[in-house]
């Protein structure tokens, strides 16, 4: 029996490694060991907490995209399940070595966001996060939630052109301040590449979803809702999809000037406000395909993540191509 000091997470093995056990699935635990939360012990506590119901094997990702091929060995292997113990980045990883397979993803919360982890009804906490994976074992189910897709790259809640994006590739590159600042240096981030390179010539594409065609300097493309999270509070752009609507939506960022920054921030932050009722914003109706055009490359990113600059981008939506469990 665990010591009363024991871990949390240790009494949570223990606890269900005491109770009527069950059909034990396989399940493969990748661990991005550089996310914000995740540290080597940590790693070892939630492995050894799944043990008590699963027979679980971890990994650790050693560079880019290395989760994507550990997904598809995983899969070639038969896991029962993958879990992506890690950030946003983490988990779209894992989902592009999983799409088209029958194995499911699972995630535990471990970056600064996790909205997959949150939008499937995980809980953010890691302890709790990991009790609700152990009581899965008892009422095992597989759904299928949508999956999008830009160019060759797939992605699970969002994607961006334009500012959005620029101020993900910023970030990116310090990734120790991202780190110990969170959500709050993404804002500074924000401000500070909104004024340098947006606010006064920006670069200009257009946008086409269905019969609608907008000419705009940031885009925004969602599988699910909401856009991302700041902390706790889900931060809502596009309208009306869902990871199960079988489309995906978006919005055009017209213009900007100095002093829309105040009035388009309220927006994105203060509950039961629509950003689509910006007078500089332009929503995207719900669709299986969008289309971006533009003179010159400008910045892309999926579900957080920079993957590069484009001149031309095509979004389309995989109803049902991502099996998950939750």
């Amino acid at each position: 029996m665990a010591s009363p000091h024991a871990d949390p997470l240790e009494r949570l093995g223990e606890q269900f490694a005491l109770t009527t056990p069950t059909e034990r699935k396989r399940l493969l635990v990748i661990t991005n060991p550089y996310a914000t939360t995740v540290s080597d012990r940590l790693k070892k506590l939630v492995v050894y907490a799944l043990g008590g119901r699963y027979d679980v094997e971890s990994v650790d990702t050693q560079r880019r995209n290395h989760a994507t091929e550990l997904c598809r060995e995983a899969a070639a292997e038969g896991y029962d399940a993958v879990v992506a113990f890690g950030g946003d980045g983490t988990v779209n990883e894992c989902a592009n070595g999983l799409v088209g397979s029958p194995t499911p993803l699972t995630c535990l919360p471990g970056g600064a966001t996790n909205v997959l982890c949150k939008m499937l009804g995980i809980p953010g906490d890691i302890v709790d996060a990991t009790e609700h994976l152990l009581m899965l074992g008892d009422r095992w189910h597989v759904d299928r939630v949508d999956l999008a897709q830009v160019n060759d790259r797939y992605f699970t809640f969002s994607a961006g052109l334009g500012v959005d994006a620029a101020v993900v590739k910023e970030v990116d590159a310090r990734p120790h301040l991202k780190h110990r600042h969170g959500p709050w240096y993404f804002m500074y981030r924000a401000v500070h590449v909104a004024v340098r390179d947006y606010l006064w010539r920006p670069p200009r594409f257009e946008v086409t979803s269905g019969d609608t065609t907008v000419e705009g300097m940031t885009a925004i493309v969602q599988n699910g809702d909401p856009f991302t999270y700041f902390g706790n509070h889900p931060l809502h752009v596009a309208e009306n999809v869902s990871l199960e609507s079988g489309t995906i939506a978006g919005v055009v960022l017209r213009r900007a000037r100095a002093t829309d920054v105040p009035t388009i921030a309220y927006r994105l932050l203060v509950p039961r406000t629509r950003m689509v009722d910006h007078k500089h914003i332009e929503g995207l109706p719900p669709g299986d395909e969008i289309v971006m055009r533009s003179p010159v490359p400008i910045p892309l990113e999926v579900d957080g993540d920079y993957i590069g600059d484009v001149d031309h981008a095509v979004f389309r939506v995989i109803p049902g191509g991502l099996r998950v469990v939750r």
